[in-house]
Formats: structure tokens, C-alpha cells, sequence
């Protein structure tokens, strides 16, 4: 999915967020006990039945059981609930909005003072909460006057004043959380300002000692500079969670987006420059400084707080709040003194410190009062969060800095206790908190769901392949060998430069409706690096204006690309035309394809802007067509900002189950009548549950009737934006853990950690790649169709692996996901030659509503959304079966299987792939880890690395370049500069004998992509193993038929007598 603003969940009160975060339900400020419906005069429900008991979502219907029962590990430990009454105090400051951290300060001066001993806990904004009555000598508030020590002005002025008042609002009772995690007690009002109380204590400490952002605490000391003028910094987060019989405190690793600490102007020149040209003259607009650098820059440093040297000589620095910037120097900006005399800003600056300006031409900031700060005599100040939209590459910095192993992470999460200081906290003690650090990691129920089967190979469909000519020979074999039929192996090619992207695809598609009377089925379009616009352009041809299926590649990509990556490109061009790659066994969807209960699955999603945007959100919903769920339909609208419910539901809903109905008459020849109706409902916060079920479920049901269907209902929440973990029990045992450590697909938890009363869990059901997996957490909030836990948790772990870019699981149900993709691609329905739309700008909600064009009606059966990102799976291990070593992807997918690399005949079960295919399945695989090019057939003159910039290395090629990185991969052959680079002439390579010959396999067995790749490199190939090798070369003429084309392969052992080093 494409990537979010924040790694945290909703607000300290459960606001607006995706995916629940760590926020409690119930928005809005905590509500005193006596409010809720059904409670004593203390807040406590009646005792006894538990009849009285209501939930958001659905009662829990029981326990799951199938699977394989195991234990895992959750980043969790238990907490006491304290018995004694909490004290509510509101309207803390008077005063205008001032900045959290600073009321922090004015509270922790007001509560040294004797009537607020022992010390209570406040949240930064309107709430202090405290462990005794504050005695305001019988009245119920009370008003004080603060001085903030330090905060004292030159010129003998006096300190500034802040009044300060507060008012007694409730007693809260924790005893109703106590209830109501045993399940004796609803979650009403009481129970949720007892969580937000004791959420409040439990971060009091850190609140003063660190910035902080919600739940999370961030160190200055584990940092990473990623460029931009932005600094990440690892974090700690932890929240209070109720869980059925105990309540338990969430600590995870966060990572925060700071605004770079230090000098103004080597910031902003990292900015315009991005750090590789140091003059300072750059920012001066006298010089060139372009209006657009010159406008994201200003939006960049608005509201940031910098310490200004004054212009006054020996006095101490200020901190001002930048507002915007002067497109003039400081030597151009004029200004009249107290005694009205006119001077500039340089000279200001220089008369009173005696000290010119080194830079007068540079632009300035400016604060809101008007007062012009010279770039130079700023210095950016630490700890500022960055709340702003987060760039792509910074983004890719963020997802390498905050990746971790499980056992990594597990260790840094220990560490954190001591950041949080629970056991040093004054406040902890003083409200009777108990967090038990020794329960941590705790120990939870958890079961391993069986993978279900999936059959491959059903649903091609017939197209009209265009493609340039360069790799048409590829792209048309890809096809074939993936089943599709292509019905021309000479297509139309038009070439064009990317400044008039429709004119040249219109140009192409007037050729294809003159040669063959037709318009083309297909625009296979490649494109050059760097062409993010041209995509743009071609997905709006496409989608919007003619209603054509549209293919983008890479040049650099499909340039001499493997067969894998045609098999790839197959794969989604297949979706893209309603072919089916791969359908579940029946024995795994009884329920989904069950002929008596017909089943529509539908996944819906909102995408909100970057903080500080005023552009639209967008909403989607994508819904299925055919009896298996694999074939989906999207809409996509354009609604309010930072609307979460979906405005439009009733227009969409009714256009997919119209099209549903449509498909199953007319293709599948039943009545089109659903029986049951399964809605995945992604990015809702806790706190929204309520609201967003309500709403959303009656527009369908109203849907429904209207179409004069009933099928049942069930409406889930799926939410990936929490912060639990799951560790195996023993990380070495295989089958508990994957080799990068995580849990194994499939791991489901509905005990221990879920809600006290309501259908809820977690699922785990994709594999580890990078860091440690995130299970997505599924919330049942209605159900008509009285699923029991292991039908629903059966139905999601299923969607999860029909996700048709992939052969293999995915982290969330296929329609979550697509309804995700739909939305990121709410751009390509805006005109890219329209004014002002650029792919850095942001379009405003008023002009966004007009100019959002439809999708055109041929796209609107199709997946159009099925885009293609051109990276091939890593390979996998081989495999050390005893009759059979396979090599294939991680995805799933076998590229060969050979009946004779066996353990015990070699070793080491293995099978030898050609070193372009190593190369192309490892580089290409990670290509999205990778920052520059990939150098493909580029011989190695030498290797060395920088000693005056660390971490640098330096690559000399044969013809003459340079190329400079991060990270060198080096394939160990015998004349490997990498080698010699690192090790010298100590471990050079030799060559050994041949000794054995195996045999001959007919090429026909292999998969169409292993043949493939063997007759273009038929040359001999060799693999070594811990003891041994095995290698192969072909043995037929390159023009016979692959009936009569063999393999003959052969092993080979270590000599006693090696031949000298080479």
C-alpha cells in the first residue's frame, strides 16, 4: 500500500486516523462517569447478568480452533489497575493556543506548589488529572498566575504572566475498567475516560523529557540524516490496551520525521541543492533562485522555530517561529527606526553587533509579526517533528531505518523501558500504577492456519499485444509461454517524445484502426527514467478518456529483461483483460463459492491528503463479479477533505452489485442474486467505529432493498496501523518460525490480547521479507450471517492469498488491497495537461471536485488498477528434499525441478541456475532497497573505497567510468575485483577436477520459463556446494525441437592435488 503521513494511530482521544492505532474508542474530551447509559451512582452497570452488556461490534461468538495450536511472543506486559479514585481536572490555560510542550512546562511550575502534592498528570492540552482534591479552600476552581522560570526579557523588562485556571469536572472510578475488562461492564463513557486517565499518567514522564507525538517518545541519539532538510529518529511507543482479563501496556518502536537541526542556510541549501552545490548566493532570487524552489522552500521552513542571534551585541539568542519568506536580501529591505530614521536589515544588523552580514543578497525569514530574520544568524532548533507530507525518498529511508529483525527488535523494545521510566516515574507511583516490566515479552494462545491450495492456469483470454519493437519478441513469448493467445506477432509501433504523450498514443491507435479496422486492445508504452508524468498521461488516455488497457514499462527495465519479467508483465496484463491466474481449490472457498449462498466480497478505503493539504480525499470501493471472488470492479469518487465516511457509498454499491448481477446472468448463468454480502472496510480509527459501521451499513442495506435483494450482511474493520508484534516462542524451530525469524504465515491470535468482549483478531497471513511482519487486525462490527470465528478467520486468510499480482500471500484481504491501489490512483483522473497539475502539486478540494474526469466505461468491467511495479521475487534457497531439488522464487513460483540433486548423492540438496538469472532474481528483486542503477554486463577494472567519506565505494569499469555507492554486490568468480578488494591475494580461487558424469534430462520437463532461460544461455554452467557441485549444459542443436533437446548434467568433488591459483 502505497505509504502514510505517520507510522502512529489515531489522537491521545482516539481521533482521526487509520487503522485504530493505540487510541481507545469513544472521541472527543473524557466524559465524567455518571453519562453513560446503565450504571450506578459510582458508574459501576449492575452486577449478575450480563445481558446489560453492549458493544460497538459484534459480541465475540467464541474461539477459534482450527489449525495447529502454538504460543507466540507479544510485545505486551501486564498492568495493575489502580483502585483508587482518579481526580478530573479541565480548562487549564486561559490564555490563546499556546504549543503543548510549552503548557507542559507552565503545569510542571504550577505543580510545585503545596496543594498539588503529590503531583498529577496532565495531557499537553485541557486535562489534568490528579491522585488527590486540590483543596481551593471550598470552592470548586480556581485561578493562578505562573511565571515560567527563565523566561525573563532584557532591558529589565519583566517576565510574562500566564493565567492558569482550573476547575474540578469528575471523579473517575478505575474500577470500571477493571469490569469491564472481565466482561462484566460495557465500554461506555466511564470506562473509556478511566483509559484515557491512566494513558495520560503512564506518559507523563517521557511528555517532559522527550518530543513526543501521541503515544510515541523520541531519542536524539539514534538518528539518520535521509536529505531534504529532514532527520529520522527512532521512537518508543506505548499505550494502555484492555484485553479480556487483563490490562496491558503496547510498547513498540516508532520513527519520527524531524525537521534538521543546525545552520538555516545549510538546511535550505540541502533543500535547493540538495546539498551538492554549498554557495550560499543560490538562495538569493537576484541570482536565479527559481519561484518554484523558491515557494517549496517557504512551505517547507513555515511554523518552524528557530534560535536567532540578535542584532544586538552580548545579548542571549531568541527563538522566533518562522511564518514565510522575503523574496529580497536583508540589503534590499528597508525599514524606519524608533527614531524614524530608514535603514535596511543588513545594516540594522551590522550597526548593533558590529558584525556585517556575510550573505545580504540571500532571501530572509519572517515571523508572523513582520520581523525580518537574515538566514545566517538562524539555526534550525532540535526536536521539532515534522508534521508534513513525507517524501518518496525519504520514505524509502524511513522503511530501511525503521526495519528490524524480530529478535532486533525485540532487544530495542526491552531497551525502551528505560526511555519510558516506568518504575522511576513519580506519577506511576502516585496514581497506584503497577506495570509489571518482568511479563514482558508476554506469552499468548495463538494457531497456524493451513495455506490454502490455489490451481493455476484457468481464465486466458485472447488480446491484441502492441508492443515496441525492440522487446516485442519478448513480451509476445512471455504471452504465449503464460497461456495468453496473442493475435498478432507484428505489431503497430509509434515512437514520440514525452512532451506530447496523447498525440502520439492517439497516433498510434488512428494506425491499429486503418490496418485492422479496429482499435487497439492494448497500449504497451515504454517509458524513459524519470517519466512519472508521462505514466500520468498515458493511465488518463487510458482510463479516462478512451477506455484502453494500458501497460507501462521501464526501459531500463525490459531492456534484455529474463523471461521471469515477461512472465510478470504476463501476469497482470492477464487481470487486465478478466483473465483468472489462479483460482482457490474448492475444498478451500466453500464458503465463498458456495452455489447456495452466492457471495459478493467488497473492500472499500479512503485516502486523505498530507497534513497541511487542503486537497480532496478520495474514496473507492471495489467489489467482486464471479462466484470465486477473483474477478473485482472499482469505483472511485472524490469527496470533502478529511472526510472518512464514504459520501457516495449508494451510487457505488449500486453500480458494482448492478455489474455483479450483469456477470452472473450473463457468464456464470445464475439468478445474480446474492445471498451473502461480505463488506472489508480499510482505514477507520477506533474511535470511528461506531459512526462509520452505522452509516456505511444502512446505505447498504437501503442498496439492497432498493434492488430488491436481501442478502446478509457483514461488515469487518481491517486495520494495520497498530503497533502488536508477534515473536516465535523458539526462533530456531521451523515450524513456529520463517528464516528472517517472524512467525509463519498463517499465525492467528483471538486470545490475549484482543478486545475484553467484542469479535476481533489478529492475523499474520503473509511471510516475512523485511523486518518484522505487522499482522493486520480484523474487526467484526456487524454480522447478519452469524459466521463463526474459524469461518470468518478462514475467509480472510483465504482473500489474503488472491491478490492477483502476486503467487503469494499478501498482509490484507485482495479487495482491501485494491481498494487501496484505486485510490492511490485518483491522480490519473485529473488532466495532466491541464493548468497547475503538476505530480509534486497538490490540487484544492474546490477545484478537485470539478476537474475529477470518471472512469471510461470500457475500463469500468475491467482491472484496470492492476499495475505493474517490474520487480521479480528474489530467488529462494534451493531446495534439500531428498528426490527432488527445486529452484524457485520466494512468491512460490518453480522455475525447475530436477529429480537427482539429492543431500545425500551431493551434500547439499541443490540445482544450478545460470548466473544472469541469480543476478537479474537477487538485484532486480531488491531493486526497490537499491538507490541508482543496475549495471548489467559491465566488466570490473577495480574496487576501493573513499577514505575521506565513509561508507562510500568506488567502482572503475573497463570502459573508463566511474560509478560511485552505497553498496557493491560482487559475484565471487574467479576474477572477482570485489574479492580482491576486500580480501586481497589471500583467498584467490583455484580450479579442481571433474569427476563424475550424471546423465540426461529431457528439456521439455522444465517449465516454460526454465527452458527459455536455458536455451539462451547454452552454454556449460556449474554450481558448488558445501562438498561438491553439480552442473549442466545443453546438448541438442539450438534449431531442433525441445521434443529431442536434452540436458546433460554432471558432478564434480574437491582434488587432493589442486592446480595452482590463478
Amino acid at each position: 500500500m502505497p505509504p502514510r503521513p505517520t507510522t502512529e494511530g489515531g489522537t491521545a482521544w482516539g481521533g482521526r486516523g487509520r487503522g485504530g492505532g493505540g487510541g481507545a474508542r469513544g472521541g472527543g474530551r473524557p466524559q465524567s462517569i455518571g453519562r453513560g447509559a446503565q450504571t450506578t451512582s459510582e458508574g459501576l452497570q449492575p452486577s449478575g447478568s450480563t445481558a446489560h452488556i453492549t458493544t460497538v461490534g459484534v459480541k465475540r461468538p467464541g474461539y477459534g480452533t482450527a489449525g495447529r495450536n502454538i504460543k507466540v511472543k507479544t510485545n505486551t506486559c501486564v498492568v495493575q489497575v489502580p483502585q483508587k479514585i482518579i481526580h478530573h481536572y479541565d480548562d487549564i490555560v486561559s490564555e490563546k493556543t499556546l504549543p503543548p510542550r510549552f503548557t507542559m512546562q507552565l503545569v510542571k511550575e504550577l505543580q510545585q506548589k503545596e496543594e498539588f502534592l503529590p503531583k498529577g498528570s496532565y495531557d499537553g492540552k485541557k486535562n489534568l488529572f490528579m491522585p488527590h482534591v486540590i483543596d481551593f479552600g471550598g470552592a470548586d476552581m480556581r485561578e493562578y498566575d505562573v511565571v515560567v522560570n527563565g523566561s525573563s526579557q532584557p532591558g529589565g523588562r519583566p517576565p510574562p504572566v500566564f493565567k492558569i485556571r482550573i476547575k474540578k469536572v469528575a471523579e473517575i472510578n478505575p474500577v470500571v475498567l477493571q469490569r469491564f475488562i472481565k466482561g462484566k461492564q460495557s465500554q461506555d463513557e466511564s470506562v473509556q475516560t478511566a483509559l484515557t486517565a491512566l494513558n495520560v499518567v503512564i506518559r507523563m514522564l517521557p511528555m517532559q523529557n522527550y518530543p513526543f507525538n501521541s503515544r510515541s517518545f523520541f531519542i536524539k541519539t539514534d538518528f539518520k540524516n535521509v536529505g531534504h532538510g529532514f532527520q529520522l529518529r527512532r521512537g518508543y511507543f506505548q499505550s494502555l490496551r484492555p484485553s479480556p482479563g487483563h490490562l496491558l501496556l503496547n510498547i513498540d518502536l516508532s520513527t519520527g520525521m524531524f525537521y534538521k537541526p543546525g545552520p538555516l542556510i545549510s538546511v535550505a541549501l540541502e533543500i535547493v541543492s540538495n546539498a551538492r552545490n554549498p554557495d550560499p548566493n543560490l538562495l538569493s532570487t537576484d541570482r536565479g533562485l527559481p519561484d518554484r524552489i523558491f515557494k517549496d522552500l517557504e512551505r517547507f521552513l513555515k511554523n518552524v522555530r528557530v534560535s536567532v542571534q540578535p542584532a544586538t551585541a552580548r545579548s542571549p539568542p531568541k527563538v522566533h517561529t518562522i511564518s514565510s519568506l522575503t523574496r529580497e536580501g536583508a540589503q534590499g529591505i528597508t525599514f524606519n527606526t524608533r527614531d524614524g530614521t530608514p535603514t535596511t536589515v543588513a545594516s540594522y544588523f551590522h550597526n548593533l553587533s558590529g558584525r556585517a552580514l556575510r550573505y545580504p543578497d540571500i532571501i530572509c525569514a519572517k515571523t508572523a509579526k513582520g520581523a525580518v530574520l537574515p538566514f545566517e544568524r538562524c539555526t534550525i532548533l532540535d526536536g521539532q517533528l515534522a508534521r508534513k507530507q513525507i517524501p518518496p525518498d525519504v520514505t524509502r529511508h524511513m522503511v530501511d531505518f525503521s526495519k528490524k529483525s524480530p529478535a532486533e527488535r525485540l532487544a530495542s523494545i526491552k531497551d525502551g523501558f528505560g526511555v519510558l521510566g516506568h518504575t522511576e516515574s513519580e506519577y506511576v507511583r502516585n496514581f497506584g500504577l503497577d506495570v509489571n516490566e518482568d511479563t514482558f515479552p508476554m506469552v499468548t494462545d495463538a494457531r497456524q492456519l493451513p495455506a490454502p491450495k490455489l490451481k493455476y492456469g484457468e481464465g486466458s483470454k485472447p488480446i491484441f499485444a502492441e508492443t515496441a519493437e525492440s522487446v516485442a519478441h519478448d513480451f509476445v513469448n512471455g504471452c504465449k509461454n503464460f497461456g495468453i493467445v496473442v493475435g498478432d506477432d507484428n505489431p503497430i509501433i509509434q515512437y514520440g517524445a514525452g512532451q506530447a504523450t496523447t498525440l502520439v498514443l492517439r497516433e498510434a491507435g488512428k494506425k491499429c484502426l486503418d490496418k485492422y479496422k479496429v482499435v487497439p486492445d492494448l497500449l504497451l508504452v515504454i517509458l524513459p527514467d524519470g517519466g512519472r508524468d508521462i505514466w500520468h498521461a498515458v493511465k488518463y488516455f487510458g482510463d479516462v478518456e478512451q477506455g484502453v488497457v494500458t501497460q507501462c514499462l521501464m526501459a531500463t527495465k525490459c531492456n534484455r529483461a529474463s523471461g521471469q519479467y515477461w512472465a510478470n508483465v504476463s501476469l497482470k496484463v492477464n487481470l487486465k483483460f478478466g483473465g483468472i491466474n489462479a483460482v482457490p481449490d474448492d475444498a478451500n472457498s466453500t464458503i465463498i463459492s458456495d452455489s447456495i449462498n452466492p457471495t459478493i466480497i467488497m473492500g472499500a478505503d479512503v485516502m486523505h491528503p498530507a497534513p497541511g493539504s487542503d486537497a480532496p480525499s478520495y474514496s473507492s470501493l471495489v467489489g467482486s463479479v464471479d462466484s470465486r471472488a477473483i474477478k473485482y470492479i472499482a469505483k472511485i469518487k472524490v469527496q470533502t477533505s478529511r472526510q472518512e465516511i464514504i459520501a457516495d457509498l449508494r451510487t457505488m454499491a449500486m453500480d458494482i452489485i448492478r455489474d455483479y448481477q450483469d456477470y452472473q446472468q450473463q457468464v456464470e448463468k445464475t439468478s445474480g442474486k446474492p445471498k451473502r454480502l461480505i463488506f472489508f472496510r480499510d482505514g477507520v480509527s477506533e474511535s470511528q467505529f461506531k459512526e462509520v459501521m452505522q452509516q456505511e451499513v444502512d446505505v447498504l442495506k437501503k442498496v439492497c432493498a432498493d434492488l430488491e435483494i436481501s442478502p446478509k450482511i457483514t461488515f469487518i474493520i481491517v486495520g494495520k496501523r497498530h503497533h502488536y508484534r508477534f515473536f516465535p516462542s523458539n526462533p530456531q524451530n521451523k515450524t513456529e518460525a520463517d528464516p528472517k525469524g517472524n512467525c509463519l504465515a498463517g499465525t492467528v491470535v483471538d486470545k490475549g490480547i484482543t478486545h475484553p468482549l467484542e469479535f476481533d483478531f489478529y492475523l499474520l497471513s503473509h511471510g516475512g521479507l523485511l523486518g518484522t511482519s505487522r499482522p493486520a487486525h480484523y474487526s467484526v462490527l456487524y454480522d447478519d450471517n452469524g459466521f463463526k470465528a474459524d469461518s470468518i478467520q478462514s475467509i480472510c486468510n483465504l482473500l489474503c492469498y488472491m491478490y492477483g499480482r502476486a503467487s503469494r500471500s499478501v498482509s490484507i484481504p485482495a479487495p482491501v488491497y485494491y481498494a487501496d491501489i484505486v485510490c492511490s490512483r485518483a491522480r490519473n483522473h485529473y488532466d495532466p495537461n491541464a493548468d497547475g497539475f503538476s505530480e509534486s502539486s497538490s490540487i484544492a478540494t474546490s477545484d478537485a471536485l470539478q476537474s475529477f474526469k470518471p472512469l471510461h466505461v470500457r475500463q469500468s468491467k475491467r482491472m484496470y488498477f492492476m499495475i505493474y511495479d517490474a520487480h521479480p521475487s528474489p530467488l529462494q534457497p534451493l531446495s534439500d528434499d531428498k528426490y527432488n531439488s527445486k529452484l524457485q522464487v520466494i512468491r512460490g513460483r518453480v522455475l525447475g525441478e530436477f529429480p537427482f540433486g539429492s543431500k545425500e548423492r551431493y551434500g547439499y540438496g541443490q540445482l544450478m541456475a545460470t548466473r544472469a538469472m541469480v543476478h537479474e532474481g537477487f538485484l532486480v528483486g531488491e531493486d526497490r532497497e537499491v538507490d541508482g542503477n543496475v549495471n548489467w554486463s559491465s566488466n570490473v577494472l577495480r574496487v576501493w573505497e573513499e577514505t575521506d567519506n565513509e561508507g562510500c565505494v568506488c567502482v572503475e569499469f573497463v570502459d573508463g567510468r566511474v560509478e560511485r555507492c552505497d553498496l557493491l554486490i560482487g559475484a565471487d568468480g574467479a576474477r572477482s575485483q570485489t574479492r580482491n578488494a576486500l580480501y586481497g591475494e589471500e583467498y584467490k580461487p583455484y580450479y579442481d577436477s571433474l569427476t563424475g558424469f550424471g546423465g540426461f534430462t529431457p528439456l521439455s520437463s522444465f517449465t516454460p520459463f526454465t527452458r527459455d532461460a536455458l536455451i539462451k544461455t547454452p552454454k556449460p554452467t556449474i554450481a558448488m556446494s558445501r562438498i561438491g557441485g553439480l552442473g549442466f549444459s545443453l546438448l541438442a542443436p539450438l534449431n531442433s525441437p525441445d521434443t529431442q533437446k536434452k540436458l546433460i548434467w554432471f558432478s564434480h568433488v574437491e582434488t587432493k592435488n589442486p592446480l595452482p591459483p590463478i
